[in-house]
């Protein structure tokens, strides 16, 4: 899928496949300065990480193994619901674990701030956030990710694992997604 797929669906490209690339391949550098001598579990955050995951840890020199939870604050509309629900907990048991939270995007940060304290509650060694965007005015609780891709405005955007209704996830880019498709 690309920009033409999307027709008059797409506002305009915001990221580009290119920057996301550079972005990340930044960001890996960075996480294996940190975490050297140390094996890093990646939890992704289904759906949305899949790409970010999958990309930063293809970049990734550091030793890493993986995992995904899968949690939900939003239904199919764009707002959240403010209830946090399990949908698929973690296989691996994170005790003493040195645990990396990588996520497509930070909005409100009320989901990642609950995330972060269920898993900080399970005994692991540390906990980081990665995110590959992040939207500052939309924050509506403090969260501290260690490493930022993007801060992004407070704008609906899909691409690159982001999805409205579960379409457009697949678009190798950040896009802003028009108006009149969610209103």
């Amino acid at each position: 899928m690309d920009a033409n797929d999307m027709g008059s669906d797409l506002q305009k490209i915001l990221l580009t496949e290119a920057q996301i690339q550079n972005r990340l391949a930044q960001m890996a550098a960075v996480i294996d300065q940190d975490y050297v001598g140390h094996e890093i579990l990646l939890v992704g955050v289904l759906r949305g990480a899949v790409m970010v995951m999958a990309d930063l840890a293809r970049k990734l020199h550091t030793p890493v193994a993986m995992d995904w939870m899968a949690v939900s604050s939003y239904g199919s509309g764009t707002k959240s619901s403010g209830v946090v629900r399990i949908l698929k907990d973690l296989d691996t048991d994170i005790k003493d674990r040195h645990v990396l939270i990588v996520e497509d995007i930070i909005d409100s940060g009320l989901t990642l701030s609950w995330l972060e304290s269920n898993l900080r509650g399970r005994g692991c060694a540390s906990l980081n956030i990665a995110a590959l965007l992040r939207k500052p005015d939309a924050a509506k609780t403090t969260i501290s990710p260690r490493y930022v891709g993007f801060d992004i405005p407070n704008e609906f955007v899909v691409g690159y694992g982001l999805d409205y209704a579960e379409k457009y996830r697949n678009l190798p880019f950040v896009g802003l997604l028009a108006p009149h498709v969610y209103e």
